[in-house]
């Protein structure tokens, strides 16, 4: 089993019952571009006895810095490339994922190709689809005329928002997709033809992300540049202070000045006007502090954890632990929670619980060829624009944020999260509908 493009090539090097082995490829004339363009950054910041800074000869560079060149493009060929790739061909072969992709290993060589091998864990799960036989009685909304008020203030604040944006163009807090193209820093073409990174950018207000702020606001769809940023360096590696050039073309953004509706009813598939009321009611209706987008979901995986039955390795559970109680010690309520007794269970039974209900999401939504666009993307990310919509997400963003300051997430990587969003939709539609 293998995917192959120009310069990258996956395959699948062995099963075992608690993982797959995988490896990514890379052509040895990608390897050699970004290896000579290393040295050439390498040469423009090294200042050696004899030469003046940028004068030092390309083999004093090579014979001196070869091994932390090395393990940069190992870093820079992750980045820029590997992970998207990677994240890409986990979904055509519909390999579910239960964790995290791990690293195993990394060979990368000039005049030789390139291997990053990876080892998938994976939790088997009965290919019967069992959840097609079951049906849903959803929660019923709370009967309060204020309700309803409040989902016309709702719509109508936003529409009015939307038609006072005058500002066409990128601007702070909005979410922009561009392309990322490495070029030779003196002529400027492609140092991998036809290759280009697709990410997406929060533009925070932040005073931390001032580089960031001045790269893109006041930009629009198409607009291109040519850069050399610290912002997109570390976006590449960090083990090296390299300054590559790269040319950078804006190709969407998601503005955050106003909720789009016509995002929304595609998210959800609705069509007219008092369908999106009632949709929108779902997060306005709220019983026991919990709304009834919520309590559909949780219903819906209590339903599914019932009928799928599966056992998660302790080693994935300690890692997913970790990660719960990193996620609840950022609640201004953590020492509240802490001082609860079975404070310690609890956690761990959250981490089981968000383990198989991925499971379960990812197969399902391989199992009826669930696939996600550039416009499931913008609708996923105009939810969490607004607190209220935000409540209709279920499947939290990676972190966009890396120390304080936000960080391009790979097109590729966001799909897999707005996948299973578009799934448990689907799910939902599904087992309610039956009723």
């Amino acid at each position: 089993m293998n995917v192959q493009n120009n310069y990258f090539n996956f395959s699948v090097l062995g099963e075992a019952p608690t993982h797959q082995k995988v490896r990514v490829s890379i052509h040895a004339s990608a390897i050699n571009a970004l290896y000579n363009e290393a040295l050439v950054a390498q040469k423009a910041d090294t200042h050696t006895y004899g030469f003046t800074k940028g004068e030092t000869p390309l083999y004093y560079i090579e014979n001196n810095f070869r091994p932390h060149i090395l393990e940069h493009l190992k870093e820079l060929f992750f980045s820029h490339c590997v992970m998207g790739y990677l994240s890409k061909s986990l979904a055509q072969h519909k390999i579910v994922c239960a964790s995290e992709p791990l690293l195993h290993e990394a060979y990368l060589e000039p005049q030789k190709d390139a291997h990053f091998t990876f080892i998938i864990p994976q939790v088997k799960l009965e290919k019967e689809e069992k959840w097609k036989k079951l049906n849903l009685r959803a929660p019923e909304r709370k009967n309060y005329k204020d309700l309803d008020r409040q989902v016309e203030l709702f719509i109508k604040e936003e529409l009015e928002k939307a038609q006072a944006e005058e500002n066409a163009s990128i601007f702070f807090g909005d979410w922009v997709c561009c392309e990322i193209e490495l070029v030779n820093r003196e002529t400027k073409k492609p140092l991998l033809d036809q290759y280009k990174d697709q990410v997406w950018i929060k533009i925070s207000t932040e005073e931390a992300d001032l580089e960031l702020h001045n790269l893109f606001v006041g930009k629009k769809i198409g607009d291109t540049f040519y850069t050399q940023s610290n912002f997109f360096q570390d976006y590449l590696s960090t083990n090296l202070n390299m300054s590559y050039l790269m040319h950078i073309t804006v190709i969407d953004y998601i503005p955050k000045a106003y909720c789009s509706f016509d995002l929304f009813k595609r998210h959800f598939q609705l069509k007219t006007p008092r369908e999106m009321h009632h949709k929108l009611i779902e997060v306005f209706s709220y019983r026991n502090d919990i709304s009834q987008r919520r309590e559909t979901v949780e219903a819906t995986f209590k339903l599914l954890l019932k009928h799928y039955l599966l056992s998660v390795p302790r080693n994935l559970l300690e890692k997913q632990r970790i990660q719960v109680l990193d996620a609840v010690q950022a609640n201004p309520d953590y020492h509240v929670y802490k001082a609860q007794s079975d404070f310690k269970e609890r956690i761990a039974q959250l981490a089981e619980k968000q383990l198989k209900e991925v499971i379960i999401t990812d197969t399902i939504a391989y199992q009826e060829n669930v696939s996600i666009c550039h416009d499931d993307i913008a609708s996923y990310l105009n939810l969490i624009k607004r607190p209220r919509t935000k409540e209709f997400v279920y499947f939290d963003l990676p972190n966009s944020k890396m120390q304080g300051q936000e960080v391009p997430i790979s097109t590729e990587v966001l799909k897999q999260f707005c996948l299973r969003e578009k799934t448990l939709n689907q799910v939902i539609y599904s087992l309610v509908k039956k009723n």
